[in-house]
């Protein structure tokens, strides 16, 4: 009985898990694909120049918008110029739109954190630019650990091996059936069928004369 209910409570505690591991992979590709499905971009916000706003580790969802209708108040995702020093993508605020000396536009942001505008001034110069839309908090984080290779490896190969575990135990039972099986046919005595319309004659007893019944087998109804 303690082997029945220690492997009952293996297999359930399996499935939980397989149920959990299939339910959170269904939403991390529900989350990175139709989005995309939905013509919006994904960033991953990693600094906390915006708190308040939204904070680090939030996904940001932006979509693109044509450069000549960016406005003062949108917050954008883009590549700060080469001087700047900043090698890595910025999501921040425009705070202005000015006429550059030589033609063009120049754009000035500004997390809404900081106390000081962005000290860079800069030209965008694709025809389209991401302007965020929306922002899930926390969801980052679990985008971020998927980009680490060991961290992948242990969310595949846990629920790999919990399958493994309930496959070994379902092998288990499926086998024992077959030893019992076995056993029986080897062990019990069948009483041959008798003629027609008579009891079967079991070994040891005269047609028409009761036999006592063997100490341990259970009576006939």
């Amino acid at each position: 009985m303690a082997t029945t209910a220690s492997s009952t409570a293996i297999r359930r505690t399996g499935r939980f898990l397989v149920n959990v591991a299939v339910v959170v992979s269904i939403l991390v590709c529900a989350a990175w694909l139709v989005p995309s499905a939905l013509g919006y971009e994904r960033y991953v916000i990693t600094g906390g120049s915006m708190s308040g706003t939204f904070e680090k580790g939030s996904m940001a969802f932006e979509k693109q918008v044509p450069v000549s209708e960016l406005e003062r108040g949108d917050v954008i995702t883009y590549m700060p110029p080469p001087s700047s020093g900043v090698g890595t993508l910025v999501t921040h605020r425009i705070v202005a739109i000015k006429p550059a000396a030589g033609g063009g536009t120049l754009y000035r942001t500004k997390g809404d954190a900081n106390a000081d505008a962005d000290p860079w001034r800069f030209e965008l110069t694709a025809p389209t630019q991401p302007v965020v839309e929306h922002t899930v908090p926390l969801v980052g984080h679990a985008f971020i650990a998927l980009a680490d290779r060991d961290t992948r490896m242990l969310l595949v190969g846990v629920p790999a091996g919990v399958i493994a575990l309930l496959a070994l135990v379902e092998l288990g039972k499926a086998l024992r059936p077959g030893r019992d099986a076995e056993k029986t046919a080897s062990g019990d005595t069948v009483a041959a069928p008798s003629a027609a319309g008579a009891p079967p004659v079991v070994p040891g007893q005269t047609r028409g004369t009761p036999a006592a019944r063997p100490q341990g087998v259970p009576a006939q109804a």
